[in-house]
């Protein structure tokens, strides 16, 4: 049987921007997507800690080293420059395995950049 499970997740980002008129989705600066495991276009949900607003989405990279997290098309009416977020991301893994699985937990400062725990 399979389950899912958080497979990464960056913790407390800060959302830089907030784009109404893009064509959806949320930019991630490309550091942070590869230090979490986050491809491309891949489906990401993500928790506004500052209103309660949860939506899912898909990832594109920012610039490297940018720290930017915005919200693009739709999903700028559900939260604003300054607030605070989580980027999850999931997968499906059989049961036999969820002994040996360890997600990928990035956390950041204020300024989108990855922290040791």
């Amino acid at each position: 049987m399979n389950i899912t499970v958080m497979k990464s997740k960056i913790h407390r980002a800060t959302v830089t921007d907030a784009d109404l008129d893009y064509n959806g989705s949320l930019s991630i600066d490309k550091a942070l997507m590869e230090k979490a495991s986050i491809y491309p276009h891949e489906k990401v949900q993500v928790v506004n800690i500052n209103n309660g607003a949860r939506f899912e989405t898909y990832a594109i990279e920012a610039e490297t080293g940018s720290g930017e997290i915005c919200f693009n098309g739709a999903a700028a009416r559900l939260g604003q420059k300054g607030d605070k977020i989580i980027i999850i991301t999931y997968c499906s893994i059989d049961t036999g395995d969820i002994d040996n699985h360890q997600p990928v937990i990035v956390k950041v400062d204020q300024y989108n950049k990855a922290i040791d725990s």
